[in-house]
């Protein structure tokens, strides 16, 4: 372990007061402690009400401490012991105030809990980096927190503190309902936001939409958006092809399981043509619906130059042969950069109909029209599997992505 990192691991994990836990957290209570100790991963253990006090005590005395993992502590714990166990941790990293990277990932922080962490996050001004994956928000909790970032930001001007950075978000049911309240929360860090991940939280195309157009399309130092597994449709996409060339910095693009369909992966490529997207170096966008002939205009916008940098696409369980010429001259592009596809196992087998249509370019308006009909009717059945699957109760699963994020910008000096 290193000298300045301190990370809490015991055989029980479970400590209910501090008694069971002081054996374990001696390096924090050494004279050295409030300036050497960097890092602390408290993660993976529960934490009864009077250990979190007891440890709270400590913690605020850590005045070089850069970042904190506060994820999965309350494994097994009544529903009232949350708020006061978090609420003594976070009052007492308010006191720290070198933190600038904190991860609450995979604890329950619903409407009821939600309290402490919005007390944090509207007052510690050095925060640049929040992450929040797998914490069951829903709308209104997620609002609340949304509504803290555009609070912080205002604290953050008023004594010259940089803005936020990074923001993970995932998991959490924010659904369009709170979307008007994390594009305000974004537009108040529009200068310095890089990162943005707000995966799976059940948001539809008209959510989308404004996240987009009225949030992310203002923050123009953006470097990695992802918004997989919520339901784009060509509204959705058509809204990010309004905004991505605002985002001449990006450089990762994930879109996957966002119900995207082929003309309107189409439409993105046509976009990334313009070369706003230079610095793009790898795009995700896995089961959403796109045909050879997207693949295609992907092709013919790298040949073109406009995406040079471009050295990972994820294609995977769409509606593609993996012997389509298209999709061969994308893999010969790729070794030549030495990047690469991903493993292209899952692929939709295409009906003789679909290969017929797929690639005409001669449609005329009837037939276009046609297709736009039968698309809508195919977004609406989905839109309606979509919804159904949004009232099930969703277990927490580790995200091992977000969890090397974390580390990775936790060690990120300021």
């Amino acid at each position: 372990m290193a000298t300045d990192t301190f990370t809490l691991s015991a055989p029980t994990q479970k400590f209910d007061d501090f008694s069971t836990l002081s054996p374990h957290v001696e390096p924090l209570t050494s004279s050295s402690a409030p300036t050497s100790i960097k890092h602390i991963s408290l993660s993976g253990n529960t934490l009864g009400v009077p250990a979190a006090e007891s440890l709270a005590s400590h913690l605020s005395k850590l005045a070089a401490l850069e970042s904190a993992n506060l994820a999965d502590l309350f494994t097994g714990r009544l529903l009232h012991e949350i708020p006061p166990a978090l609420e003594a941790l976070l009052s007492a990293l308010l006191d720290c105030k070198k933190l600038h990277t904190i991860n609450l990932s995979d604890n329950a922080f619903g409407r009821n809990t939600a309290e402490p962490l919005v007390r944090f996050l509207e007052k510690h001004t050095p925060l640049r980096h929040l992450i929040l994956n797998n914490n069951g928000l829903g709308p209104e909790a997620g609002t609340l927190v949304a509504d803290a970032l555009v609070r912080l930001a205002e604290q953050k001007q008023k004594t010259e503190q940089p803005m936020l950075e990074t923001v993970v978000c995932g998991r959490n049911r924010l659904e369009t309902g709170s979307m008007s309240g994390w594009a305000k929360a974004y537009v108040a860090h529009k200068d310095s936001i890089r990162s943005v991940k707000m995966v799976q939280n059940g948001i539809r195309p008209d959510g989308i939409q404004v996240l987009l157009r009225q949030g992310l399309g203002e923050c123009k130092r953006l470097r990695l958006v992802d918004l997989q597994d919520n339901t784009f449709t060509s509204s959705g996409i058509a809204a990010l092809a309004e905004v991505i060339p605002n985002w001449t910095e990006l450089e990762d693009l994930g879109v996957s399981d966002c119900l995207i369909g082929n003309r309107a992966f189409e439409k993105l490529a046509d976009t990334l043509a313009a070369g706003h997207n230079r610095d793009l170096q790898t795009l995700r966008c896995t089961y959403g619906e796109v045909e050879a002939g997207g693949v295609r205009r992907l092709v013919e916008v790298m040949k073109k130059g406009a995406l040079d940098k471009l050295t990972r696409v994820e294609l995977n369980g769409n509606r593609f042969s993996e012997e389509d010429p298209a999709i061969e001259e994308l893999q010969q592009i790729m070794r030549e950069r030495d990047g690469g596809l991903d493993d292209l196992s899952d692929l939709e087998e295409m009906s003789d109909e679909d290969d017929e249509d797929d690639g005409s370019d001669a449609d005329d308006d009837d037939d276009e029209e046609d297709g736009d009909k039968d698309r809508q009717r195919e977004e609406e059945g989905v839109m309606k599997q979509t919804e159904q699957a949004e009232q099930q109760n969703v277990p927490q699963e580790k995200d091992e992505e977000v969890d090397e994020l974390a580390e990775k910008l936790g060690k990120t000096g300021i």
